[in-house]
């Protein structure tokens, strides 16, 4: 299960990214915003955030028209590895090396059919684990000391 969400400026992508989803028998979550008029995005990240972190949904993915507040709210929370990614190279490597478990798309630097290409990369990639598994533990130890 995928919780989803955006703003406004990301609500069009979002729609189109639904339809990807469907087609595909992805099933998710839309977590708003549920029409074009103007919203607070830190309140959709945080909600989509809160799904994956109670794992009520495996992933996220949120947008905004640039992806940045997104991607900096759900890193407030623990266990929240949200990356911002504008192609399929950083899709890839987010989940390849970190293990990303939210990806944060700007409407305003993709179209609709690279959007769908970067997710694609993302649901599709798996975590090498690795020495990269010993980062994500000194990430977890970090998150430890530091959000309490």
């Amino acid at each position: 299960m995928i919780a989803i969400g955006s703003d406004h400026g990301g609500y069009r992508l979002k729609e189109e990214i639904k339809k990807y989803l469907e087609e595909k028998q992805i099933p998710y979550k839309d977590m708003g915003c549920m029409n074009e008029e103007r919203v607070d995005y830190p309140n959709i990240a945080k909600e989509v955030a809160k799904q994956v972190q109670s794992q009520k949904c495996e992933k996220g993915i949120l947008i905004c028209r640039s992806g940045i507040g997104m991607s900096m709210v759900a890193n407030k929370f623990k266990g929240i590895r949200c990356a911002l990614c504008h192609n399929e190279y950083t899709a890839k490597y987010s989940k390849l090396h970190n293990n990303s478990n939210v990806l944060a798309i700007g409407a305003d630097d993709v179209t609709v059919n690279e959007a769908i290409c970067i997710i694609r990369m993302w649901l599709a990639t798996e975590f090498e684990g690795g020495r990269h598994k010993e980062r994500i533990e000194i990430i977890h130890k970090i998150e430890q000391e530091n959000m309490k």
